[in-house]
C-alpha cells in the first residue's frame, strides 16, 4: 500500500489530503488520481517526491512508500 499526500492547489482543488493506493509506479498513482477527478494538466505539472526524494512518472514504488505531490509554486 502506498500513501499519497497532496499539497498546495492540488489539495485545495481536489479536497484530498491523503489517500492510500496500490501502485507499482508513480505513473499508476497519477492515473488513479486522474480517475478520482483531478485534472491531468494539474498532475502533469506537479512536483513529485517519493520518500522525500525527487521522483518522476517512471519511478518504481514499493509497499510502504510515501508519494508527495505538490503544485508548482508561483509568486511575485
Amino acid at each position: 500500500m502506498i500513501t499519497v499526500k497532496l499539497y498546495g492547489l492540488l489539495r485545495i482543488e481536489s479536497g484530498i489530503r491523503e489517500q492510500k493506493l496500490e501502485a507499482a509506479t508513480v505513473k499508476e498513482v497519477l492515473q488513479a488520481l486522474e480517475s478520482a477527478g483531478i485534472d491531468r494538466r494539474d498532475l502533469s505539472s506537479c512536483v513529485i517526491l517519493v520518500n522525500g526524494s525527487s521522483a518522476n512518472k517512471r519511478s518504481k514504488l514499493t509497499n510502504g512508500d510515501t508519494v508527495i505531490l505538490m503544485s508548482p509554486v508561483a509568486g511575485g
